[in-house]
């Protein structure tokens, strides 16, 4: 089992790597495999709407000068994907936003790639949005017929300078309880 997480913070292991690293924990804790991705410093843009992915069927993007399709095949070949994004003025980054496009885009084109993947979404937020950000990754995650495991809270942290996240107790635990559930799910899920 194998779990890949994108990190779509412009900042290389700020906060939202943090949160996504205490899901980790727990996953590895229980024998899964996890693969963090940085989008920070990468190349990637958002979907161009050619459709060319219905026609192509070939499970890639046809746009090709960037790092979507080295993304796509790593959420193809992953059973859980965890898409993390701070908070850019109450919403997500324009990097996890141009993943969800030409990922979810190309998933639907081919037959729901992701169908039945276990997905999570983890935010960093300084004090609001959130919601909205947690809410824009599930979208990806339930119109894709993938299984969203739960937590005690909403799956955010609190902070605002690098490591800020660390000191919301709070956020630590549900991002805790989130790896443990999924870890659970994977395990019992009938692939």
């Amino acid at each position: 089992m194998k779990v890949v997480a994108f990190n779509g913070s412009a900042r290389k292991d700020g906060n939202t790597a943090n949160l996504i690293n205490h899901v980790f924990s727990e996953l590895v804790g229980e024998g899964v495999e996890t693969e963090l991705v940085q989008l920070a410093g990468t190349k990637i843009h958002g979907c161009i709407a050619c459709y060319k992915c219905a026609g192509n069927k070939d499970k890639q993007c046809a746009v090709k000068d960037d790092a979507a399709n080295e993304y796509i095949q790593k959420m193809i070949e992953a059973d859980g994907i965890i898409l993390g994004s701070p908070t850019y003025f109450g919403d997500l980054t324009p990097e996890i936003k141009a993943l969800i496009d030409r990922a979810g885009l190309v998933s639907r084109m081919n037959d729901f790639l992701f169908k039945r993947k276990v997905g999570a979404a983890v935010v960093a937020a300084r004090r609001a949005g959130g919601i909205h950000v947690f809410d824009s990754i599930n979208h990806l995650f339930l119109m894709s017929q993938m299984i969203v495991p739960g937590s005690v809270y909403w799956n955010i942290g609190m902070g605002r300078e690098k490591g800020d996240v660390e000191k919301d107790e709070e956020g630590v635990q549900t991002m805790k309880v989130l790896g443990q559930n999924m870890a659970w799910l994977l395990k019992n899920m009938d692939r």
